[in-house]
């Protein structure tokens, strides 16, 4: 799996992290997992065509040290589909950004 990790955090570094994601992302069932939604504009062909899968989204995750941002862009409505695919270089754009301003507006410094 292609990810992008930030790590050897402390406790409260994660209390942030965790604030922040409440705020801009959507909490998933599972325990420490956020749903990060890529916009539309930001779609491959493959996957603007396929309207019965979106929305699409990063998974976050959140663990007691560390937080794990994946670069698969998921269908939140299946599991299996061709338009499932890692981030083209606009959404690892998008992603990358995403995370400077949570590490930013959650003053993660070092």
């Amino acid at each position: 799996m292609q990810q992008y990790v930030v790590d050897e955090l402390r406790s409260r570094e994660i209390e942030r992290i965790t604030d922040y994601l409440e705020k801009s992302c959507e909490r998933s069932t599972l325990d420490n997992l956020f749903w990060l939604k890529l916009p539309d504009d930001l779609l491959t062909p493959v996957q603007y065509e396929h309207k019965d899968c979106s929305p699409f989204c990063i998974g976050i995750e959140v663990t007691e040290d560390k937080v794990v941002f994946e670069m698969l862009i998921r269908s939140r409505k299946k599991l299996r589909c061709n338009c499932i695919s890692y981030a083209s270089p606009q959404q690892r754009q998008f992603i990358l950004k995403f995370v400077d301003t949570l590490l930013k507006e959650a003053e993660i410094t070092a």
